[in-house]
């Protein structure tokens, strides 16, 4: 069975190592193009280019999937199915139909919820119990299509964005191997419709999602910091500073509150800071063009104290 792959971040590639080592012929890889990455902005290859390369797996990196030539190019190459995880392009209907059993779609989600572009993310933030991956027929709606299988995960009560997402791309690479294992045995597979009940969008994660607004509560602003961990970071300001907070956790600070935002509390322990509901202590930080460091050392360069404030907003 020839299969297509389209994915291009660390959480495809896992799914495009798992489907090599079962002994898929996988004669097409589709990622996005080379973009320029860290502080030199280098044009650098992403994780599933990296792979296919060291695999000598032809490799095409078009634009944009709409137009007439790329395809044209696509259709010239005989696929029985795409295999599709955190691609990043949009599929076109001539896209869809390509492959002779469609394009199956690795979502990071327990459909219909969380359907759209940052589930891991959107899961945290709403202090969800458990999320998991869907193995999903796609089709011209946003995540919409049939449901070939379902594997559950328990967020885990500190869990970060980096840790749900590593546990999820292991489940997804495990899931689509089984259902590419049944297409092969049986030759054709059978979804189930999404409940029509459940439905929600995980938007894409902007820079007004990262800012830290001091305004919230503790428990929602420490799953807010969790979430964005490791990208894109939960910021906040001081003095105009822009300070990335990596790790924090909700606190109850006897006999004292204070406005959001205002410092109750700083020393080795890191800095306690009010919120709208409760106090968040938090314990790691990185200034602007700084390294990650403990919140203990972010108090003695800087000389943090009690009644000092991070604003609620830029500036």
């Amino acid at each position: 069975m020839r299969v297509g792959f389209a994915g291009t971040p660390a959480f495809a590639a896992t799914a495009l190592a798992a489907i090599l080592a079962r002994g898929f012929d996988v004669p097409l890889v589709l990622t996005q193009p080379d973009r320029p990455r860290g502080r030199g902005l280098k044009m650098a290859p992403r994780p599933v280019k990296i792979l296919a390369a060291s695999r000598a797996l032809p490799v095409l990196q078009p634009a944009s999937l709409k137009t007439d030539e790329t395809c044209a190019l696509l259709r010239a190459i005989r696929l029985d199915v795409l295999v599709v995880a955190a691609y990043g392009l949009l599929l076109p209907p001539a896209v869809l139909a390509w492959p002779r059993h469609g394009c199956l779609n690795i979502h990071a989600s327990l459909l219909p919820r969380w359907r759209g572009a940052a589930p891991i993310q959107r899961a945290l933030q709403a202090g969800d119990a458990e999320t998991g991956v869907t193995i999903m027929q796609m089709d011209a709606g946003l995540d919409t299509g049939p449901m070939h299988d379902v594997e559950r995960i328990p967020i885990a009560p500190r869990e970060t964005g980096g840790t749900l997402h590593d546990k999820l791309a292991a489940a997804g690479a495990h899931a689509i191997v089984a259902v590419l294992e049944r297409l092969a045995h049986d030759g054709a597979i059978r979804g189930v419709p999404q409940p029509v009940e459940g439905v929600t969008y995980a938007a894409k994660i902007t820079r007004a999602d990262a800012a830290i607004d001091w305004r919230g509560s503790a428990p929602a602003i420490d799953r807010q910091v969790r979430a964005f961990d490791p990208v894109p970071g939960a910021c906040t300001w001081r003095n105009g500073e822009l300070v990335k907070v990596w790790e924090a956790e909700p606190t109850v600070v006897a006999g004292r509150r204070g406005d959001p935002g205002e410092v109750l509390a700083a020393d080795a322990t890191g800095i306690v800071v009010a919120c709208g509901q409760g106090a968040l202590r938090v314990t790691a930080m990185q200034p602007a063009g700084g390294r990650r460091m403990t919140a203990a050392a972010f108090v003695a360069g800087r000389r943090i104290a009690a009644g000092q404030r991070f604003d609620v907003t830029p500036g």
